[in-house]
């Protein structure tokens, strides 16, 4: 038929000479590029004809041939090699992909199974499911003093509590005994039974004046910062207090990662429906049952950002009022949370203080004003000097009796009205040479430590000297050194006149290291 042959006709136009003819013309010239033997017989045809340049021009015209038929090669390798590698990782992802669906499936059975448990859990103990352990129902009370049924179990935090640690503290309290505490022993003599304690008991060796400052601190603030070179016993004075007041320590060791609150209190699992708390949380709780003084360590504090993670804990704590240091951890409420969390908040414990230890080297952030403000740091540069102590047994102290040592202090030992003018004077000095001033909570700060220090046995202007040298000369370091050194000098001057030659000699001592530096 006439239409058959011009389909054919048609279609032969398309497929066989256009088509066709597309491939076959790229395959020959694929074939024309890598035909070596023609390549050859080219060279050879004028070879006869070349003269030296010629030959050098021709030459190089192979060799760049060569590279280029070497180039499209290796852009065909790479370009195959590319091809698997993506393809290979297509398939990687969707196996990924495959594998967490299979798990989600795996997550749901076993959240159905865990609710099966539970509500057979509920049923043995008498509850309706969702009810809580701690709501009797109407009528099915057991009269007091009944043995437990067959079948019963026994609760435990876990099986009701989404805080589970602080819960079980709850648990443990009821059959807490107090101990008896020392309320007659003095500040004088804390000091030097610790001192020997420490020696006898632990073999650490630390002067007398470490400790009194040591002590000191608790009366001004909540962070003590322990600060040097390693070794020197910053972590080894904290864990010896504790041992001293026999309630150990609790030390958090400080992680590069950590970032904010989470670290210090824990964190709520939405997934779990439990609360995660940390082991200073669950010793945050246990101490708002108890008079025993508390220590938490951060360890190697500045190994992270201090005024990142600890940044709430400063704030709160700074708060005038005691009733107002309150940090909310959940913002729901359940009836089953321990005791001392009221409306998903926890009233930090007054008798609990946190030590900081840190070292100052390449691997530390440095410390900012805003900690060091709100701190007392205490230096420990060197090791302490062997003495002999006689044999000292540790110490029930309450941190009731501590506090009313401290305000006993307040009255007795209260800084002079002459070294608080000459302070006031000191702090104009400063802010016309230096422009920087003292602050109001220096001064607060001053007012509290230095009455405590004396009561310790120190003297009121040793006390002055630490304060000044530790929380505002320190302040220095941020200046552009250069330009304040004759002012130092000055400085200095003004010191031996107002204070006296021999006294303020840790202040002396660290504007002469400031001068060193320069």
């Amino acid at each position: 038929m006439t239409v058959t042959k011009f389909i054919a006709e048609f279609l032969n136009q398309f497929f066989i000479k256009g088509v066709w003819g597309i491939f076959k013309g790229i395959g020959l010239g694929i074939a024309n590029i890598f035909n070596v033997p023609q390549y050859i017989s080219i060279f050879k045809s004028w070879a006869g004809s070349f003269t030296a340049v010629d030959w050098i021009l021709a030459i190089v015209a192979v060799i760049a041939t060569v590279a280029v038929l070497a180039a499209l090669v290796l852009l065909v390798v790479v370009l195959v090699k590319k091809y698997i590698r993506v393809r290979k990782t297509l398939v990687d992802q969707e196996e990924l992909l495959n594998e967490v669906g299979n798990l989600n499936r795996e997550i749901i059975k076993l959240s159905s199974e865990k609710e099966k448990i539970l509500a057979m859990k509920v049923s043995q103990l008498g509850l309706k499911p969702g009810e809580s352990p701690f709501v009797e129902s109407v009528g099915d009370e057991e009269e007091e003093g009944e043995e437990k049924k067959d079948g019963d179990v026994d609760m435990t935090a876990d099986d009701y509590s989404r805080f589970y640690k602080c819960t079980q503290v709850d648990l443990e309290m009821p059959n807490y005994v107090a101990p008896e505490f020392d309320n007659e022993i003095t500040l004088p003599e804390i000091c030097e039974r610790f001192r020997n304690f420490a020696c006898s008991r632990l073999g650490l060796f630390y002067e007398i004046k470490i400790i009194r400052l040591f002590l000191s601190a608790f009366a001004s603030t909540r962070l003590i910062i322990l600060q040097g070179i390693s070794g020197t016993g910053k972590t080894s004075l904290a864990y010896a207090w504790g041992k001293f007041l026999q309630n150990p320590v609790t030390i958090a060791s400080v992680q590069p990662s950590w970032r904010d609150r989470t670290e210090i209190f824990g964190y709520f699992n939405e997934f779990t429906k439990r609360f995660n708390e940390t082991e200073v949380l669950k010793k945050m709780y246990e101490a708002t049952f108890k008079e025993e003084i508390f220590i938490t360590v951060l360890d190697e504090m500045n190994i992270a950002r201090v005024e990142y993670y600890f940044a709430e804990l400063l704030s709160i704590l700074e708060m005038p009022s005691r009733e107002e240091w309150v940090v909310s951890l959940v913002p729901s409420v359940w009836p089953t949370d321990p005791k001392h969390v009221i409306d998903g908040k926890l009233k930090l414990p007054e008798n609990m203080w946190y030590i900081g230890t840190i070292n100052n080297d390449d691997s530390t952030f440095a410390v900012s004003d805003k900690v060091y403000d709100r701190a007392i740091p205490i230096d420990l540069n060197s090791k302490g000097k062997f003495f002999e102590a006689p044999l000292t047994d540790n110490l029930n102290l309450s941190y009731l009796h501590l506090e009313s040592m401290f305000r006993e202090c307040q009255t007795k030992y209260k800084v002079s009205e002459e070294s608080l003018k000459k302070i006031e004077e000191l702090d104009d000095y400063v802010i016309e040479h230096f422009r920087l001033a003292f602050g109001n909570r220096i001064v607060k700060q001053l007012k509290e430590f230095v009455p405590a220090y004396v009561g310790c046995g120190g003297t009121e202007i040793d006390g002055i000297d630490f304060v000044l040298a530790k929380k505002v000369f320190r302040k220095f370091e941020s200046l552009n050194l250069s330009f304040i050194r004759d002012e130092i000098d000055g400085l200095v001057t003004y010191l031996n006149k107002h204070f006296g030659k021999a006294n303020m000699n840790e202040c002396k001592e660290y504007l002469e290291l400031l001068k060193r530096l320069m």
